[in-house]
């Protein structure tokens, strides 16, 4: 078994694309995530892995790209906290089977808080009955 003994730090959109291909590879074949987002994506997987490539470009390296706001697409899916739990131990493994490093780090520091406020946000709009905030 090949391991990357030393891996390289996500600096290049191309890493970028690594990361988000990887990642949604495994998510679509998860058993708990993948039939959520299969639902949803359908056949337009193409469209998302590009909006993704553009976003985390955005975000990691602030670079323009990517428009509009994350959150509400998620917010009216069949989502709780052990599915962000979820998405963010694959999300973690993922940036570490292939990367090591600052941006790396960074990666999965900023999907943990996107994961902890969209949780917090959705739990927030079910509590109190008030879905228009999106």
């Amino acid at each position: 078994m090949a391991n990357n003994v030393n891996k390289a730090d996500i600096s290049t959109f191309d890493d970028i694309q690594l990361l988000v291909n990887s990642f949604y590879n495994n998510i679509r074949e998860d058993k708990l995530l993948g039939p959520i987002f299969n639902a949803v994506i359908k056949d337009k997987w193409d469209v998302h892995l590009e909006k993704m490539y553009k976003f985390w470009n955005t975000v990691l390296f602030s670079e323009p790209g990517y428009t509009g706001s994350p959150f509400p697409p998620h917010a009216k899916l069949p989502i709780e906290k052990s599915h962000f739990e979820h998405w963010i131990e694959l999300f973690n493994k993922t940036v570490n089977e292939h990367f090591e490093g600052e941006k790396a780090n960074e990666a999965i520091w900023r999907a943990e808080r996107m994961a902890e406020m969209f949780n917090f946000k959705i739990e927030h709009m079910r509590t109190n009955g008030n879905l228009s905030i999106i």
